[in-house]
């Protein structure tokens, strides 16, 4: 069978519309995380236990979406050839939402059990988040851009690069401090899955953004 050219466009962007809404879901959830980075500084247990109970909702909500695009796609079937790509992408970005998640467990841990942080490990945890959120916010750039051609993804999709790189210097100088630090051995460990989780975010976002250059060419 056939199928007319215009329908094959049509189940195009309605696909991209349901991935560009999942990763609204998933910048949100980052957001969270941005914010329980805030509240865990400033020792306000109460906030970070809701932001916690927020963002484990919202990973929840994420991967319902997730399912529900990738049963949408095996539907579509034959008329859509790249949706494999479209697949790809979700998937990718589903797993932010999952490192996100454990980022705000393991904070949550560290202020339930009152283990001591010093101030400037705080301080660069906060840098440190501030830049993982700029590169799932490039990202989403990047996925907004697949209306507007593959240069312009490609072009938006470098800027993920460089912003994760920018979570992978900070990310590399925080560990060093923190292992050289006095901190408790369990709060130490619990802070340097949180770095390696955060920069995980930032890589995944990356490979996201690669995903989108591929799925610009078939938009």
């Amino acid at each position: 069978m056939v199928f007319p050219v215009e329908t094959e466009e049509r189940v195009k962007r309605r696909a991209l519309t349901l991935c560009q809404e999942h990763l609204r879901k998933v910048v949100e959830i980052t957001r969270k995380v941005r914010q329980l980075v805030d509240d865990f500084v400033k020792g306000n247990k109460a906030s970070v236990r809701q932001l916690h109970a927020e963002i484990r909702k919202g990973e929840e909500e994420v991967d319902i979406a997730r399912r529900g695009l990738a049963q949408e796609l095996a539907e579509i079937g034959a008329i859509l050839i790249s949706r494999e790509d479209f697949l790809r992408f979700t998937n990718l970005v589903s797993e932010i939402a999952d490192f996100c998640e454990g980022i705000a467990f393991r904070l949550l841990e560290i202020v339930e059990r009152g283990y001591k942080v010093p101030l400037d490990t705080k301080k660069g945890l906060t840098k440190l988040s501030d830049a993982m959120l700029d590169s799932v916010l490039k990202l989403r750039e990047t996925a907004i851009t697949l209306n507007y051609g593959a240069a312009k993804a490609a072009e938006k999709a470098r800027e993920v690069e460089v912003a994760e790189r920018a979570v992978d210097d900070l990310y590399r100088e925080l560990e060093v401090k923190v292992l050289s630090s006095q901190i408790d051995i369990p709060a130490l460990l619990l802070l340097r899955d949180v770095l390696q989780l955060i920069e995980d975010v930032a890589d995944k976002a990356e490979d996201a953004s690669n995903a989108a250059r591929i799925l610009a060419f078939a938009i």
